[in-house]
């Protein structure tokens, strides 16, 4: 599924060109870019072709109905959706929402109101890309789009192996990895090595982060089975 990218212009998918042409003159009013559709058929083909940052999907369209382009566009994207319709029913609402929308206009709406709505929804995509990306445990923050680690603000100098144990650590606070699973992480070709080689990675890894075995902050033992990283992470 391919990732949110919030530089990409928002894809209007709305047959009435009135609705349309007033859509895109508020929207590039407050500087957004934009790409307007009319056929349902043709909206997949270019989200398929450009994948786009933002989708206003209107669900009455000729040819292929809103809701079967949301379920399409979900199974290749997380881009968010704002989702259109004349109708109020509150099984219009469930449905658009249970396929993935991300928020719902009912027609007519005001102009200024569905923009706000498109910020709305943009911080809240923006905030969990953020979320998705730094994973942190107290003074330790480990920044998965940088590969760089710090703790209390100073960088800490990681091999790649480390980084790997660290990250899969991280990932999953409070999960009990065996020395295998975690063999499997750093060695993802299935490369033979002794289980061994994770403990003395392990030890490295402690020893830049300053955790004592005895008393960890970080990396927790447990004992004749593996690691587990302590069961608090971001917050």
């Amino acid at each position: 599924m391919s990732p949110v990218n919030l530089q990409m212009p928002i894809l209007i998918i709305e047959d009435d060109r009135n609705t349309a042409a007033l859509i895109v003159t508020y929207l590039e009013r407050e500087g957004f870019s934009t790409q307007t559709v009319h056929d349902g058929a043709e909206a997949l083909a270019r989200a398929r072709q450009q994948p786009p940052g933002f989708v206003i999907l209107d669900v009455m369209l000729p040819h292929t109905d809103g809701w079967e382009i949301c379920r399409e566009l979900r199974k290749i994207s997380d881009v968010p959706i704002l989702m259109l319709t004349a109708r109020e029913e509150e099984i219009d609402r469930v449905l658009g929402l249970s396929l993935g929308a991300d928020d719902y206009v009912v027609k007519p709406f005001s102009p200024r109101e569905l923009v706000e709505r498109v910020k709305a929804i943009l911080r809240r995509t923006m905030r969990q890309v953020q979320d998705d990306s730094l994973l942190v445990h107290d003074e330790l923050i480990l920044d998965t789009e940088k590969r760089r680690v710090t703790l209390a603000g100073q960088a800490v100098d990681l091999t790649a192996v480390e980084y790997k144990l660290l990250l899969a650590l991280m990932r999953s606070p409070g999960r009990a990895f065996s020395r295998d699973d975690l063999l499997g992480h750093i060695y993802e070709h299935g490369e033979s090595v002794v289980d061994r080689v994770v403990d003395v990675h392990i030890g490295h890894l402690r020893q830049k982060l300053g955790d004592d075995p005895s008393a960890p902050c970080f990396i927790e033992t447990v004992r004749g089975f593996g690691y587990r990283f302590a069961d608090k992470v971001n917050g």
